[in-house]
């Protein structure tokens, strides 16, 4: 816990039981999660407080959005030193149509795109959807 209460007190969020918590489980998680399926992970929560904790997350880089087309925002943990901007680290997400969990493909880098002059990019989002790997090995 102590290297959670480091990492925030780093990015400038003061660690308070509900943060620590949050990051915590964030942490645990190899998926994007909504914040109603983060609220359901604790007993004692006020989804005021849980909504506030994840956008001061957001704010200082901590996690970034995901709009996986279900019509529910998702959150993930960023990568260490990730700008989460555009033309700076952003990745692919996967959806699996079958089990529903999204998850970072942070190896796979989106490309810079031109757009036309007069467009102005504010951000990008690429989801790919299909059978995750997990999924496609319970299919035979």
């Amino acid at each position: 816990m102590e290297k959670i209460v480091q990492f925030l007190e780093s990015k400038g969020i003061r660690p308070t039981a509900m943060r620590l918590m949050t990051y915590k489980r964030l942490a645990e998680l190899n998926v994007a999660i909504s914040l109603g399926d983060l609220e359901k992970d604790f007993k004692i929560s006020e989804r005021s407080t849980l909504f506030r904790t994840m956008k001061a997350f957001e704010e200082k880089g901590i996690v970034h959005q995901i709009e996986d087309g279900t019509g529910v925002i998702k959150y993930a943990l960023c990568e260490e030193n990730c700008e989460c901007e555009v033309g700076n680290d952003l990745h692919l997400h996967f959806h699996c149509n079958n089990c529903n969990e999204t998850v970072c493909l942070t190896e796979h880098k989106i490309p810079h795109i031109n757009l036309p002059d007069g467009y102005i990019t504010e951000d990008i989002n690429l989801v790919v959807k299909g059978i995750c790997e997990k999924c496609s090995g319970n299919l035979d």
